[in-house]
């Protein structure tokens, strides 16, 4: 089991709110009407982590280990949300979300695999850790720096936990799981081919409600994640190539290969594909 050796990791690292936030540096002045919404639109994506959960169990029912991770990775992203809503409460009270506003992104996900599902939260954890070392540096008030500071290393560490499990996956599965997270890789990775911000929280995850079955769609705002990257954020190229070179370079590791670009992941994709497509069926 990893789920043992996995807590006493995140255990060993996790930061304390009250201890370990210098709220008393917090300065007014540094912290515009803007800035400070963006936490609130923040706080209550991050809430999303408790429908995610609720996927997660009832698509890994057989996987007691990976379950039991579970209950660390959803206590950790809901301790993100509690900070950013607790940084409200004391700076900017107006703007604490509500209850129904939380509320609203708890929606039922479809059934998806759980080797795909798996691929597209690793892939989602390393885009956040990105987006908020990106959103430390945009603002200018240093409790708020701190916080995302904090939230991008913890989203840095739950990829690497994702990790273990997707080799997991290898040794159990084989090819089968190599086809499933390359072909989640090549949408993750295919950035620049995408309208939209490429996020678990910004894809359509339930057909009976579409197009309103996104986690953004049910925010109070639910354009501000392309203003928040493209015009406040400046979430660019740059970044962009980080998230991508990530993405690619954990792959290689996974798959004991060099893919470095998506191209060369395409092609691997295809030999995956075509092994599998003639492979002998098994009574």
């Amino acid at each position: 089991m990893l789920y043992p050796e996995l807590f006493k990791s995140l255990e060993r690292v996790r930061w304390n709110m009250d201890t370990d936030i210098p709220w008393d540096t917090f300065d007014a002045s540094l912290l515009t009407d803007e800035q400070a919404t963006t936490i609130k639109m923040n706080a209550i994506t991050e809430w999303a982590a408790l429908p995610a959960t609720e996927m997660f169990l009832r698509d890994n029912v057989d996987d007691s280990d990976f379950s039991a991770f579970m209950s660390v990775w959803f206590f950790e992203e809901q301790k993100h949300s509690l900070v950013l809503m607790e940084y409200l409460r004391r700076f900017r009270p107006e703007l604490v979300p509500t209850e129904a506003e939380l509320h609203a992104v708890r929606f039922t996900f479809d059934p998806a695999p759980a080797q795909e599902t798996l691929m597209l939260h690793f892939c989602g954890e390393i885009r956040l850790n990105h987006w908020y070392r990106r959103a430390a540096e945009w603002h200018t008030e240093p409790v708020i720096q701190h916080i995302y500071k904090l939230v991008s290393r913890d989203e840095a560490r739950h990829a690497g936990a994702y990790l273990q499990y997707m080799r997991r996956m290898i040794d159990r599965f084989g090819d089968e799981a190599r086809a499933a997270f390359a072909r989640i890789g090549m949408l993750m990775a295919s950035s620049a081919r995408s309208k939209k911000a490429l996020h678990p929280t910004n894809l359509h995850v339930n057909q009976a409600m579409f197009p309103n079955d996104t986690v953004q769609s049910h925010l109070p705002d639910p354009e501000w994640l392309e203003r928040w990257l493209d015009e406040q954020i400046r979430f660019g190229r740059e970044w962009e190539a980080k998230v991508v070179g990530m993405i690619l370079t954990n792959l290689s590791l996974l798959f004991n290969r060099t893919i470095a670009n998506v191209q060369e992941l395409n092609r691997y994709r295809k030999e995956l594909a075509k092994s599998l497509q003639t492979e002998p069926q098994t009574a």
